[in-house]
């Protein structure tokens, strides 16, 4: 099968297609056929090894210290179950499904075999796969977030999402949107269109002024890309207030329950699939490229196979 293998740690060059053995899957796993998956934040900063003083360390301890342990990286996927074990039953061949593999990678290829009890689940209905996959990345992360300061318990709560328009910027909206939050959304200019589609009305464009100047305090600030810190936030928050940011020591960690969290938003319309652009898969170098860039309005998404 076609593969991206990362050969080394560096910038989007260091990405090959080659040719790799098919998983063989286990009898507690699937067989996945990849129809799509996508390039995200947390794929380039693998790919390029990108942290800061003690972080980069870290990071070569996780997932290898000179070159990626698992060559072939990417984390998320929508396909269709080509086989299964034979202590599989949750699941059957044919089966339209989507999922996540964290730390295991292995997505950016052609074929992946999971175990049936990892974060996998069948597709949202009416989502296309290119629309399935999208979800992922960025709802997983700014699920995570929000249940974790019980956003949903708090009564009208005032909400600051900083990077409203990458993937995870434009789920934690929504979400929040769902958790009956009013929402402020900090964007560049570029992203007017696009909160407008996703209903917000309260933002700050940082490349017309400060948003650290603002008289608004709120209930939760998050940094859906990392740029800030909490000091720089702190006289924006109540006094009881919560700042949480994708750029520190918190891991957004998986679960399955994220996953169908995911899902039913999706199915009762509260969840967009919000799509920048699409690449196939011989061209992922580019499409790196383009997310090192930092422009993408929500995801970038790769072609394995025509759906």
């Amino acid at each position: 099968m076609k593969a991206v293998i990362c050969t080394k740690y560096g910038p989007p060059e260091v990405l090959k297609i080659q040719e790799v053995n098919k998983p063989i899957f286990k009898d507690n796993e699937v067989l996945v056929k990849i129809i799509s998956t996508a390039v995200n934040s947390g794929d380039v900063r693998v790919r390029g090894l990108v942290a800061d003083g003690i972080m980069k360390l870290i990071m070569r301890l996780m997932i290898g210290f000179s070159k990626p342990r698992k060559a072939i990286l990417g984390t998320v996927y929508a396909g269709v179950i080509e086989d299964v074990g034979i202590n599989v039953s949750k699941f059957k061949k044919g089966d339209k499904v989507f999922g996540m593999t964290a730390f295991n990678f292995g997505t950016h290829a052609e074929y992946t075999a999971v175990k049936e009890k990892s974060y996998i689940s069948l597709m949202p209905e009416n989502a296309s796969f290119d629309e399935a996959v999208s979800l992922i990345f960025g709802g997983q992360t700014a699920i995570y977030f929000i249940d974790k300061v019980r956003l949903s318990e708090m009564k009208s709560p005032n909400v600051l999402v900083i990077g409203a328009t990458g993937s995870v910027g434009t789920a934690a909206v929504q979400i929040a949107k769902f958790n009956g939050a009013e929402v402020t959304a900090v964007c560049s200019t570029k992203g007017k269109d696009l909160m407008e589609q996703l209903g917000v009305s309260n933002v700050i464009f940082y490349d017309l002024e400060d948003f650290t100047k603002q008289s608004v305090q709120y209930d939760f600030i998050f940094d859906a890309v990392g740029k800030t810190d909490k000091k720089q936030c702190q006289a924006l928050l109540k006094e009881n207030g919560i700042y949480k940011t994708v750029g520190g020591f918190e891991y957004a960690s998986e679960s399955h329950e994220q996953l169908e969290k995911i899902k039913n938003l999706y199915e009762k319309g509260r969840l967009k699939a919000i799509i920048d652009r699409k690449f196939p898969l011989d061209r992922i170098v580019e499409a790196h490229e383009y997310v090192d860039t930092g422009r993408k309005k929500g995801n970038v998404i790769i072609n394995v196979f025509e759906s």
